[in-house]
């Protein structure tokens, strides 16, 4: 057996973080005598009104379609349960690696995606939207709950895995990569590295790494879940997808005539288990052949240590593809998408031209903003609202507010 995988803990290994050796916070404070930095991190993002609010927002499916499908809280408990598993079998952090799961979809809009797009389409003209960059806002700047700084004031490493945790966001010269190569980065991510350097140009440590394929790990399966249970498709339909075939005659042959309720929830333990150990088996293959001896190391290896292997790489892009076309592109899933995608419209519109029916704080010192201060705090506002509160608010300034259900 390798080390790591089994039962009990083990001890962490030299290329993880070791809390002992944070870079601390932006502001100093005096370490808790009961917890690392990560696990205050962590205990701090959990109080969080931002993470309380992740209970009231989109997954896939709208609050009125049913109280058993996933919503942001639900899926990010999910993705932390997969982070923690992923980090103990490789000796990472577990408490770092938690807390990067925990916070990694605080600055979502409300009603998922589709909110997404449209807020980046709203801010087309004022630096953009994107909800990774606004998780960082929040727990360095919106949250504003202590006495001696705005934010969460989380440590160095839960900052830099929040930011960079899908990898490098500027190569070497500063230009910036992946979905920002030929833009610039974020309004967000530019006004907070200002102030403290979280090396864009890097990857991050192996904990971030693992938060994020937990979050690919639990997208998956949940959504397959949660698509079968609203019956947008059906079991038969998992033999389009090789990955999910192999995965059905699997669970039939060990348990033929099983019920449908229990065959879904064994075919997706069954996906769950399986990518999770191709990723610890991958990974460990990865770390053996560049042999980090830091976490620095793994910040500079210049590849992703912790993931999948490039099969799987493959057959998961498979089954993204299948959710697409069936789940995500469904008539139904689109008919709700397109009258939220109008709520948020409809407020950012009616705040940019009425900032003042915002209720305090937000409607506060309007004199004092430009017009790209004030569409930045109108998108703070919506981006902060819970699904239902957004209809409640469309519904105090609009005669008609769409019906979703």
């Amino acid at each position: 057996m390798r080390p790591g995988i089994g039962y009990g803990a083990q001890p962490r290994a030299d290329f993880a973080e070791h809390p002992g050796q944070s870079r601390g916070r932006l502001v100093p404070e005096q370490e808790s005598p009961t917890r690392t930095p990560y696990q205050r991190d962590r205990d701090r993002i959990i109080h969080s009104s931002a993470f309380r609010r992740l209970k009231h927002k989109t997954q896939v499916f709208v609050y009125h379609e049913g109280d058993h499908f996933r919503t942001r809280l639900t899926h990010t408990i999910e993705v932390s349960q997969i982070a923690r598993s992923l980090a103990r079998a490789l000796r990472l952090d577990e408490d770092l690696a938690e807390c990067l799961a925990l916070a990694h979809d605080l600055g979502h809009t409300p009603f998922g995606h589709e909110g997404e797009d449209v807020m980046h389409e709203c801010m087309a003209g004022f630096d953009g939207f994107d909800h990774n960059a606004q998780s960082l806002r929040v727990v360095t700047h919106l949250e504003q709950r202590y006495a001696e700084f705005d934010g969460l004031n989380l440590s160095w490493e839960t900052l830099e895995g929040l930011v960079k945790h899908n990898g490098p966001l500027v190569s070497n010269d500063g230009a910036p990569l992946g979905k920002f190569a030929g833009s610039e980065l974020p309004f967000a991510i530019r006004e907070y590295v200002a102030q403290q350097d979280l090396l864009l140009g890097t990857w991050p440590g192996g904990e971030a790494q693992a938060a994020a394929i937990a979050d690919d790990i639990a997208y998956d399966a949940h959504d397959l879940d949660d698509g079968l249970r609203a019956g947008l498709i059906q079991i038969e339909d998992l033999k389009e997808v090789p990955f999910l075939r192999s995965i059905l005659e699997e669970v039939d042959g060990r348990y033929p005539g099983l019920e449908e309720q229990r065959r879904i929830h064994e075919i997706v333990r069954c996906s769950i288990t399986r990518m999770v150990e191709d990723v610890i088996a991958h990974s460990y293959s990865q770390i053996e052949k560049l042999g980090p001896k830091s976490a620095d190391d793994v910040r500079h290896a210049g590849a992703c240590l912790v993931g999948f292997s490039p099969d799987m790489i493959a057959q998961e892009k498979e089954v993204k593809r299948f959710l697409f076309a069936r789940v995500y592109r469904h008539p139904d899933v689109l008919a709700v998408r397109k009258l939220v995608a109008d709520v948020v419209r409809d407020l950012f519109a009616r705040f940019m031209k009425e900032p003042r029916v915002m209720p305090a704080p937000w409607s506060k010192d309007l004199d004092k903003l430009t017009e790209a201060a004030l569409a930045r705090r109108v998108c703070d506002y919506i981006a902060g609202m819970t699904d239902r509160y957004a209809i409640d608010e469309h519904r105090r300034l609009f005669d008609h507010t769409p019906e979703l259900g």
